[in-house]
This record gives C-alpha cells, sequence and structure tokens, in this order.
C-alpha cells in the first residue's frame, strides 16, 4: 500500500483547509473537500501504521498503547476522568484503526433527541447519507459466528429475546480467506485487499489487510487526489486572522512523538475540527480563554457516554474458542434503549487480564469494597481463573453494553487540563442492571464468573469506548456550539466534523453515525 504521509518539506504555506485530525470526519472531510477542488492538508497527532506495524498481541505495549510520556505510540489510548474511563483510538485513521468495525444505524430516537431534533427531518435528511457510508466503508454483514456469537445467542433466547439477535454489519472484506485480490471497493483506484481470517485481533490492529480502516478508502482516496496528510503532529494554537475568522487562520503545531519540538505555523482559510471529543475539546476550550473567545458558552457541554458497561467472563472450557471471528460478530435488542455485543481480541492478547477485579453488583462504596473482599478471600478463582487459563483471548468473552437513554457530563478546564463534571441526568454507572442480569446469563452458560476493570469495582466509574458530544448542533450559539451544517458560531470557515458533534445518545456503536453527518455536511460545501 502507499505509504500516505507527507514529508514537513512538501507542505504548502497556505490552505483552504486543514483538518485537525484522520477520524471518521476528519477522514470524509478530506476527501469530499479535495474532491470539491480545495487545497487540504490532514494533521493527525498519532502515526501512521502500515499492517506489518501493528502489534500482534496487545502484550507489545510500545505498538498498542499511546503513551508518549513512555515513548508508546500505539493506537489505543486509555483517559480517566471523575466520572467516566474512556478508550480511544490514535493514529492515521483515528478510531477505524482499534474499532470493533460495527456499523450499526440508530433507532429514530436518536434523530429525535437532545439539541439538534428540531434543526431538521435529521432520519430523512440523513438516510441516503447512511447508504453512503455503508458503501465507501465496506459494511457487510457478518458471515462467520463463533462461540462467542453462539453463547450470545444463547443468552438471547435465555432472556427471551432470541429473534432480536443478529450477525453485525461490518468493516470488513469477506473474500477468500487469506488471499489478495485488487481493490474491490472503488474500481481499483483503492489499495489491494485480503479476505478475512477471523482471527479475533481486529482492536489491535488488523495485520492483514481485511479491515476497512479510514487509510483504505477516505483517506487513501483523499491522498490519490492530492490531499496533504502529516502525521506525529499535533495542532496547539489556533490564531484568527481577523475578528471572526473571515480572513483565515494561522495553525501552530508540534510534533507529537517527541519531547522537544520547534513549532511550525501554516495559514488556512479555513478549519475542519475533527481530533473526536478528546482531540477537539481540550484544544478549544483551551482556545477559547485566548484566541477564539467567541466560542458558544455551550462549548464541552451535553457530553455523553453512550450508557456503556463492559463486563468480562472468563472460562476455563478449552472446547470453546472466544477468539474466532471479528471483533464484533453479532449483536442483540434487549429492549427499546438497551443492546449488547461481544467483542473479542486474537489469540494470545492478554494484557487485559492484568487489572481485572471481579464483577460486583453493589452501588454502596462500603458494602461493595466488603463484598469485594470477602469473594478475593472465598472465592479466589473467580480471579485466579483469568490469569491460569491456556490463553486468555480464547477463553474470554467481553460483553459490551448500551443504551439509548440519557445523561450527560460537562468538560471543564482545570489545574490537570480537562476535567468532567454532571450536566443532566443521573450519573454514569457501572452498575446497571439489564447488563448484570445479560452477563450472569453469559457466565451459567459457560460456566464463568465476570470480571471488569479494577477502576470500575472500587470506585463504580464506568468505561466507555464512544464518548460523545460536547460541541452540539443548536439554533444559535445559546443553544450550541455549532450550527445545523456543523459550522461554529461566532467564527467564519470553521467546521467541527468528529464525535464530539454527536448532539444525541445513538444508543449504538457511532462511528457510522460520524460518518454519515460529515458525508451530509460535506454535501453542503460549495466546490472551489
Amino acid at each position: 500500500m502507499k505509504k500516505l504521509a507527507n514529508s514537513q518539506s512538501e507542505l504548502l504555506s497556505v490552505y483552504d483547509y486543514i483538518i485537525i485530525g484522520s477520524g471518521f470526519g476528519g477522514s470524509v472531510s478530506a476527501l469530499r473537500l479535495t474532491e470539491k477542488g480545495y487545497k487540504v492538508l490532514v494533521v493527525e497527532k498519532g502515526k501512521e501504521f502500515k499492517s506489518s506495524d501493528f502489534p500482534k498481541t496487545n502484550w507489545d505495549l510500545r505498538r498498542w498503547m499511546w503513551l508518549p510520556s513512555l515513548k508508546f505510540f500505539g493506537i489505543q489510548k486509555i483517559t480517566f476522568f471523575r466520572h467516566i474511563s474512556v478508550l480511544s483510538g490514535v493514529g492515521l485513521g483515528g478510531g477505524s484503526l482499534v474499532y470493533a468495525n460495527t456499523l450499526p444505524k440508530p433507532k429514530s430516537g436518536f434523530f429525535n433527541h437532545g439539541p439538534w431534533k428540531n434543526l431538521d427531518n435529521w432520519e430523512e435528511k440523513l438516510s441516503p447519507f447512511y447508504d453512503l457510508a455503508w458503501k465507501m466503508l465496506g459494511a457487510k454483514e457478518n458471515p462467520v459466528l463463533g462461540d462467542n456469537d453462539l453463547t450470545l445467542k444463547k443468552v438471547a433466547k435465555d432472556l427471551g429475546v432470541e429473534k432480536s439477535f443478529s450477525p453485525t454489519k461490518v468493516a470488513v472484506f469477506f473474500g477468500e480467506e487469506g488471499k489478495k485480490v485488487p481493490d474491490p471497493y472503488f474500481n481499483g483506484e483503492g489499495p489491494d485487499r485480503k479476505g478475512c481470517i477471523f482471527c479475533g485481533a481486529c482492536m489491535t490492529g488488523c495485520r492483514h489487510d481485511a479491515k476497512n480502516t479510514l487509510d483504505r478508502n477516505y483517506l487513501y482516496l483523499a491522498k490519490m487526489k492530492g490531499a496533504h496528510i502529516i502525521c506525529e503532529t499535533e495542532v496547539t494554537n489556533i490564531l484568527p486572522m481577523s475578528e471572526a475568522g473571515e480572513d483565515g487562520y494561522e495553525v501552530e503545531m508540534k510534533s507529537s512523538t517527541k519531547f522537544f519540538s520547534k513549532k511550525k505555523k501554516l495559514k488556512s482559510n479555513g478549519l475542519i475540527l475533527a481530533g473526536g471529543v478528546l482531540g477537539t475539546l481540550p484544544l478549544l476550550l483551551k482556545l477559547k480563554e485566548t484566541t477564539l473567545p467567541n466560542l458558544s458558552p455551550k462549548l464541552g457541554e451535553t457530553v455523553r457516554t453512550n450508557n456503556e458497561s463492559l463486563i468480562l467472563n472468563v472460562t476455563d472450557r478449552t472446547d470453546l474458542d472466544m477468539s474466532r471471528g471479528v471483533a464484533i460478530g453479532s449483536i442483540v435488542e434487549l429492549d427499546e434503549d438497551s443492546h449488547m455485543e461481544v467483542c473479542r481480541y486474537g489469540e494470545g492478547s492478554g494484557f487485559w487480564k492484568t487489572i481485572l477485579f471481579p464483577f460486583i453488583y453493589e452501588k454502596n462504596f462500603f458494602k461493595r469494597i466488603g463484598k469485594l473482599l470477602y469473594t478475593l478471600i472465598t472465592s479466589p478463582s473467580s480471579l485466579l481463573r483469568a490469569f491460569s487459563v491456556d490463553d486468555f483471548a480464547k477463553r474470554s468473552s467481553i460483553i459490551l453494553f448500551m443504551q439509548h437513554l440519557d445523561s450527560t457530563l460537562k468538560f471543564k478546564r482545570n489545574f490537570r487540563g480537562i476535567g468532567t463534571s454532571m450536566s443532566s441526568g443521573p450519573t454514569p454507572s457501572a452498575f446497571i442492571e439489564k447488563s448484570a442480569q445479560a452477563a450472569n446469563s453469559f457466565s451459567k452458560i459457560i460456566n464463568s464468573k465476570p470480571l471488569v476493570l479494577s477502576l470500575e469495582t472500587i470506585t463504580g466509574i464506568p468505561s466507555t469506548a464512544h464518548i460523545l458530544g460536547g460541541a452540539c448542533m443548536g439554533e444559535n450559539s445559546s443553544e450550541g456550539v455549532i450550527d445545523k451544517n456543523n459550522k461554529v458560531f461566532g467564527y467564519e470557515n470553521m467546521y467541527v466534523f468528529d464525535g464530539s458533534m454527536i448532539s444525541a445518545n445513538p444508543g449504538v456503536n457511532p462511528s457510522l453515525s460520524i460518518t454519515a453527518i460529515t458525508e451530509y455536511g460535506m454535501s453542503k460545501f460549495a466546490k472551489s
């Protein structure tokens, strides 16, 4: 596959658009703006990865985790806040490198909720762009159900919702297993692909050229059509050349992988903020205090977590191989507001077991710690099993539970950089009754005990892989940060296209929605 990143020496002094971030919003923006004739630069904080660059297992922390202070420059980032722990992606292609490929479309409630609900008939307007997003991302129904998925099907039957069980629609090429073929998606303009071998290693980075990450579709095509892309670079400042940016912007950036580096400044007529919630919000919140004071007071508000819980089950049954399949191969609708999926890692990936504790369903802290100590003393097998099984990935299943129900956080500046506070609705919790019920049913079927990240048991703070909102749509700047076309209130030719624009809780994996909304937003741009 042709190397995508441009060298610093090839950069222009002035661009029509600088795009900050290369995830689902940034990649779509890069291709569509380039096709319309604009000079585009994509700035990505993480590294560019070829297939062979990804770790073989998640024990290779230097290649898997993003911890620049330790010189770990991988694709998986974990960020801890007071109310939530967030798993996110880093690298050229953003979250597509580490996500589980799953592309579900939200129900009608998503389009008729939150601060964007009265701005347009979103379900109707976005429908063709969801179809376009599925096509561009190469979405197909998962053809192989592994032991993980078949167990979920039994859980669905046990809970009386078997009819709602279905294979997932995923961004994976399902050709002949392991066979290399010319680009099957874009009339030969894209890179060669290989058929999925169902190794389960999607979330540590696909080493087999089967996963349809953004560097193989949107970004690849954007590069071929003239877009410039630089990696390992972080934007640190945005300076409007006039009060509202009508004369363009000066963008200051530096290396994200070196402790000391010379800052570089480039000019652009317009900006696309696409660094995700954990990239866009910290940058804009900082700049609101300095160079971008006209940003809406709603910035950082209405952050959502998809009301998730992540619960692992580890079995010692050697007749089961939970690692076989795609990362998420099936989904169950538990009720109108709740979905459940099962996730897997590839053979040999057992890092998570080092930070697991038994799942204790108890909201009161003191009672929970008491029950934890009692469990560790009287029944240590639940924790020991995670360490003693022959292969953690083969014997473990991760239940991902999501709800459409609403609660929101607020991101704000503090002495550490960014902190969270409650905005509305109930506080996010690691203790959701329906998810606990499903996890217990799963455990009985495979003879296991539920486990969660140790911080969840100790603090009760849940984890999420789908942090959303904070730069939501509104009728005006007193109601939102961006308008219905994603333009930032208070500044000209500045837009937000990433998870922070999501203005309601989708209740399902959001990547498809980010792609579709960005496609819609890009359709509003005139040709250069």
